[in-house]
């Protein structure tokens, strides 16, 4: 059989209902990870939907509970064809958000899957259920039509908690090292850039969350009585905030700032546009690193945002000086920032500036990473998914979202590729969350397309001779 006929496999799944099926079942498990608790369903998802089909396709399968109490499982699946062969690692996860389920549109459940239109709705459909049922349906294809035999390894590592900043999944990856060895990493997750095309990202910005709050007193003073000789903490703790980035949202703190933004990436995001979709909101013309895109700003910048303020009660303010006030912020950041040294960083700017008795908190952290987008693994990947589905991928440096990627591009040192098949305005982690329908279609035979040429003699990058110009049609 031949790539055609694998990629025909691929849409066929998805067209006589196997794809919906089976996504149909997964949506109701209630796999929520951010309770902080790890229910039975967490686990129960994973043997139930993942190791039957998994153990059909000649994987051996390992349930293995979380080092971090509270965690969900992890799943590894291994599939050996030969010990001097090279390995794939995919990765996906299958808990998810709170489901808000009051928050739903009249006749949608987050834990049913409901079809209106080309949309197919529910909770996990595109963050990550669908998307990882997307790649597993790929490679069953190429399975069946090389009738067994890929040429090459595969390892399939699923975790339970990455919707609660994946706790455990750095210790599992060390202790389970030699079963995760690996050659390339290619999963899914996150949105493409449009729903046009599809896009084709190599790493994620990291995100460090920080607190800054300013502990006046113990409790509020009347305003009357008090205003102009007690310092008020929202508005010391304002003009705090207001140093760190400007009125434009420009980063005034330079040591947070990014490097120059290289040659090779500003030329991948050339042609990236940004927005323009029929729920996208409208860009702020003028926000954000003056001279820059808006696809630099967004994936080659840093940004500092303010997720939430707080100071005695918005929703019923009364006559009072608070006591305390605190700002909940954000710095995103790519490749090159120091982001380990935050909290000293942001210490010795107010510091600098009279605000010594803010206090700084660092919440949560992860890293930036980004493959080198002159890497032959990318050219590789950017032809076969042209190849599948006649159009060329938007190229992303990185992701504008934060991912867990460090801990394969940095901890197992992977090449590391990323195809959503999801859009900007799937309502991930909100309500009405879901999947477009012809989206699904195609990310099941790009997939098919990307197996497949992982086992095409003389096209992937880890063969010799890969990369010759007769390996995939040129772009």
């Amino acid at each position: 059989m031949t790539r055609t006929d694998a990629l025909a496999s691929a849409a066929g799944y998805f067209d006589d209902g196997g794809f919906f099926a089976d996504l149909q079942r997964r949506i109701a498990f209630r796999t929520e990870s951010d309770t902080g608790t790890a229910t039975p369903a967490l686990e129960a998802y994973l043997r139930s939907e993942l190791v039957p089909p998994l153990e059909a396709l000649g994987f051996g399968c390992e349930l293995i509970a979380n080092p971090v109490a509270g965690g969900g499982p992890f799943l590894i699946a291994r599939r050996i064809e030969g010990a001097e062969l090279p390995t794939v690692l995919s990765y996906g996860h299958g808990d998810v958000v709170s489901g808000q389920d009051a928050h739903w549109a009249e006749g949608l459940s987050p834990w049913s899957l409901t079809v209106r239109g080309e949309r197919w709705y529910g909770r996990g459909t595109a963050d990550n259920k669908g998307q990882h049922t997307v790649n597993l349906g790929g490679l069953a294809a190429v399975l069946r039509a090389r009738r067994g035999r890929l040429g090459y390894n595969v390892t399939w590592l699923i975790e339970m908690g990455e919707e609660a900043a994946s706790p455990g999944l750095q210790a599992v990856c060390e202790q389970q090292r030699e079963k995760l060895r690996a050659d390339l990493l290619i999963a899914c997750d996150g949105p493409r850039v449009s729903a046009a095309r599809p896009t084709l990202f190599l790493g994620s910005r990291g995100a460090v969350n920080f607190s800054l709050r300013l502990r006046a007193r113990p409790r509020g003073y009347h305003s009357g009585n008090w205003g102009g000789v007690l310092a008020n903490p929202a508005t010391v703790l304002s003009h705090a905030v207001a140093s760190l980035a400007d009125a434009r949202g420009r980063i005034l703190v330079e040591a947070l700032r990014p490097p120059p933004i290289p040659a090779p990436v500003r030329a991948a995001l050339a042609d990236i546009a940004i927005g323009g979709g029929t729920e996208d909101p409208a860009l702020d013309a003028g926000w954000g690193e003056p001279g820059l895109s808006p696809a630099e700003r967004l994936m080659a910048w840093n940004t500092i945002e303010v997720l939430a303020l707080g100071a005695g009660s918005a929703e019923r303010p009364v006559n009072a000086i608070p006591g305390q006030a605190v700002a909940h912020c954000q710095l995103r950041f790519v490749v090159g920032t120091p982001w380990q040294e935050l909290a000293q960083i942001v210490r010795a700017h107010l510091d600098a500036r009279g605000f010594g008795q803010v206090e700084v908190e660092v919440t949560l952290a992860g890293a930036a990473t980004r493959l080198d987008v002159e890497n032959p693994w990318v050219d590789w990947a950017q032809r076969s998914i042209a190849h599948s589905c006649g159009q060329r991928a938007d190229l992303l440096p990185n992701l504008a979202g934060s991912l867990p990627n460090d801990v394969f591009a940095g901890q197992l040192g992977l090449p590391t590729l990323w195809v959503p098949h999801s859009y900007p305005a799937c309502a991930q982690h909100a309500p009405n969350e879901h999947l477009l329908a012809p989206l699904v279609r195609e990310g099941l035979q790009l997939m098919a397309g990307l197996y497949w040429d992982l086992g095409a003699e003389g096209q992937a990058p880890w063969q010799a001779g890969a990369l010759s110009s007769t390996s995939l049609p040129s772009l």
